[in-house]
């Protein structure tokens, strides 16, 4: 498989799966594309965060405010029924704590705390500090299909994007979608889903991209 047909095949953001307008820069889409990334950022099957935030659209929790006065038996229930079992009380705990705090400070807007940003980094930062639960894996995850919607975002790229780029030699991930005219965010996308569902797991011979992978050549 080429990498063209690759990305066309594995590279669709998760919010436009999902349905989550973040082009739309509202504040209550980018909330929601956020709750969907604290919940894919665990060491689970993509299916089941997916089903997982489904639950959360169901009964419509999926803002700050909304979120806090479900309160944490609320979530649990909401979880549970998304089959998030594994993780749903820490989970539960993480969500009120990240967007209570994110009520407080910034009344509930993530626009208002990117504003608040002084660059790339110290928005990294101010999102971390928003609760421990928040980490490295779910800043790039968030962030990645953020790049075009706030200028100042440039995460760079997760472990495991990291272990496919490796596999694949590929450098440097900007350069190389400039090269071969690639979008940059469906690009690392599809690098995610192959190095966390082939890469990880050392799936190598079913792996779709074994024919330019550099474990094969």
């Amino acid at each position: 498989m080429l990498i063209k047909q690759f990305v066309k095949k594995f590279g669709q953001p998760y919010s436009k799966k999902l349905g989550i307008k973040i082009n739309s820069k509202k504040n209550s889409e980018i909330c929601k594309w956020f709750l969907a990334s604290v919940l894919y950022a665990k060491p689970i099957q993509e299916s089941c965060a997916t089903k997982t935030y489904k639950c959360f659209e169901k009964y419509g929790v999926l803002l700050p405010r909304k979120i806090l006065s479900t309160g944490w038996n609320g979530l649990v229930k909401i979880l549970d029924e998304g089959s998030y079992t594994r993780y749903d009380f820490s989970t539960a705990d993480k969500l009120l704590d990240v967007f209570g705090n994110l009520q407080k400070r910034y009344n509930g807007n993530l626009n208002k705390l990117y504003c608040n940003a002084k660059g790339s980094k110290d928005l990294e930062i101010k999102f971390k500090s928003l609760g421990k639960g928040i980490g490295n894996i779910t800043i790039s995850i968030f962030l990645r299909e953020m790049r075009n919607i706030w200028p100042k975002v440039d995460p760079s790229p997760s472990p495991i994007v990291k272990l496919a780029m490796k596999n694949l030699g590929i450098k440097d991930l900007k350069a190389f979608a400039r090269k071969k005219k690639i979008n940059l965010i469906n690009l690392e996308t599809a690098l995610l889903r192959i190095g966390k569902d082939f890469c990880k797991k050392k799936k190598c011979t079913s792996c779709p991209l074994k024919k330019i992978c550099k474990i094969y050549i």
